[in-house]
């Protein structure tokens, strides 16, 4: 009897800690979010009506704006801004050997704008002044009607954003 009474007291002290750690964590991942974009002065968060007069502006060569698109390689690959960069979301430490200078412009974006916070506030954190947060991603760049392209098809336009898209796939076999 009293080895089961030590049992369930070493198991409770146990279970304690676990459940501390158990917390919600989605709110602490909302918190750490709303301090990275602290980081990002508000004047560099920017819609993508913004990020589309400044990517026709380097499209013309009247800039030589970076845009850099944080989606997965199967994500761009799909659909993404003509001449933007790819670079995954948890590689900020690569831009200062790629983009050395600290003014260097830079616009961020992601599918709605969730990555490119702790990306681009990472990147005011290593020094650099003029990256531009793209708020609603492609995700609002696509619902605009900006043009996209991919690979495989040239210049595309999604005609309407589904995200809760659920396709059944049949199983076809080559005869």
């Amino acid at each position: 009897m009293t080895r089961t009474i030590s049992a369930i007291v070493i198991a409770c002290i146990f279970a304690i800690p676990v459940g501390a750690w158990a917390v919600d964590t989605q709110s602490g991942e909302k918190a750490v979010s709303a301090e990275m974009k602290k980081l990002i002065p508000p004047d560099k968060i920017k819609g993508v009506d913004d990020l589309y007069r400044k990517w026709q502006e380097v499209q013309a060569g009247k800039s030589k704006a970076t845009i850099i698109d944080l989606r997965t390689e199967a994500e761009f690959n799909s659909g993404h801004i003509k001449n933007s960069n790819n670079i995954d979301s948890g590689h900020a430490y690569t831009i200062p050997d790629k983009w050395a200078d600290p003014e260097t412009e830079m616009w961020v974006l992601c599918r709605t704008a969730n990555r490119a916070i702790y990306f681009v506030g990472t990147l005011y954190k290593y020094g650099y002044r003029n990256v531009y947060l793209v708020d609603k991603g492609i995700v609002g760049w696509s619902e605009k009607g900006y043009p996209l392209v991919n690979t495989y098809l040239g210049e595309i336009k999604v005609v309407k954003y589904d995200k809760k898209l659920k396709e059944t796939f049949a199983y076809r076999e080559n005869k």
